[in-house]
């Protein structure tokens, strides 16, 4: 399993040098400076992250961490945790929205069983997902902590491994998406405890709970942070008392992909809080970390904000399983191929002199 302590020590800055090349190229791109605005910015970030001004693009990943949360017996979701395993089966069928979107960007769909409070045994025997089970769901966080600290570190090793191995197979963009009934909850204890601001304005309605479920998943968060105090400097912390096997991973999933000088596109609120996680433990990560879209879940502005990372689409999305980070892979294409396919004036023979 990828050491946690070992995976940071590997992370390092993006590269200024390459960064300095891809803009020396794009000054010179037959167009007018910043005519393709910030998807020339992209193609800039994608030269630091992989220390190349002709990044490799063609493998993409996106890796859909599943697990179940013990506080949906506050009532905080619309949706049964029954749901949790049903769709983790739709996925390896190939009927969900991620399996769409991927297969329209030439992206493989991986599937971890985090913490699915059901036995997918035979799945992960007939190799259709990959078993990194923690237990069987949390503990419910609003009676005490989601998990212990040791789980907590097993989650995030068990993201690097993940990664780790898509490496070794060959990886050039990973996306991070989740499955979880009840995960937009832990998301938002976690944005309002590392960003500082009130439960109420990062709490959003999830699976589209009604005005009564919001209060009580408001009132649930709450008590979690009052009955666990986690604490905003230690992000292990946070993650163990009220966070979620499957959040823990995509941190991992973070750390391994910043480890390995990959791109990671995160997806929407789950995903980010794994990389809020991620880039408080490690801040160098959150340079590998490119934002696919804004949801509409409205603590995840707050926690794009605090990791210092714009999104590339608004859409009004709120699926999660990965879709946003499936949707942006073609503007990653596509940035990479305006630095590296577009011909310089030199090259087309285009005249750079103003016109009296």
């Amino acid at each position: 399993m990828g050491d946690l302590t070992t995976t940071i020590k590997r992370v390092q800055p993006a590269d200024t040098p390459s960064e300095t090349k891809a803009r020396e190229r794009i000054a010179r791109l037959t167009m007018p400076p910043g005519a393709l605005g910030r998807l020339l910015e992209l193609g800039v970030r994608l030269a630091g992250i992989t220390r190349s001004i002709t990044p490799p693009t063609a493998r993409k990943t996106i890796v859909t961490m599943a697990g179940d949360h013990g506080v949906v017996a506050e009532g905080v979701s619309a949706f049964p945790q029954e749901v949790t395993p049903q769709m983790v089966h739709n996925f390896v069928a190939g009927g969900a929205a991620i399996n769409v979107l991927s297969r329209l960007v030439g992206a493989a769909v991986v599937v971890v069983d985090m913490g699915v409070a059901a036995d997918l045994s035979a799945l992960a025997e007939a190799g259709k997902i990959v078993s990194k089970k923690i237990a069987p769901g949390t503990q419910n966080m609003a009676a005490g902590p989601a998990m212990t600290r040791e789980q907590a570190v097993a989650a995030v090793e068990a993201g690097i491994d993940v990664v780790e191995g898509l490496c070794s197979t060959g990886l050039d963009i990973l996306g991070a998406g989740d499955m979880g009934i009840g995960n937009t909850t832990p998301s938002a204890a976690i944005a309002a405890v590392i960003t500082g601001r009130s439960v109420r304005e990062v709490t959003g309605r999830g699976t589209g709970v009604d005005d009564k479920g919001l209060d009580r998943k408001v009132a649930a968060i709450e008590k979690a942070i009052a009955v666990n105090r986690p604490d905003p400097s230690d992000p292990m912390d946070v993650l163990s008392k009220v966070g979620g096997f499957e959040i823990g991973g995509l941190a991992g999933c973070v750390l391994g992909a910043a480890a390995n000088r990959k791109p990671v596109l995160i997806d929407g609120l789950i995903s980010t809080a794994g990389a809020l996680i991620a880039a408080r433990l490690c801040p160098a990560a959150a340079e590998y970390i490119i934002a696919s879209h804004h949801s509409v879940e409205i603590g995840h502005r707050a926690m794009l904000e605090e990791i210092g990372v714009e999104p590339l689409l608004d859409l009004d999305m709120r699926l999660g399983e990965g879709t946003g980070a499936a949707l942006a892979m073609n503007l990653v294409e596509a940035a990479k191929r305006i630095l590296t396919e577009m011909a310089t004036f030199d090259d087309a023979h285009v005249s750079t002199q103003l016109s009296d």
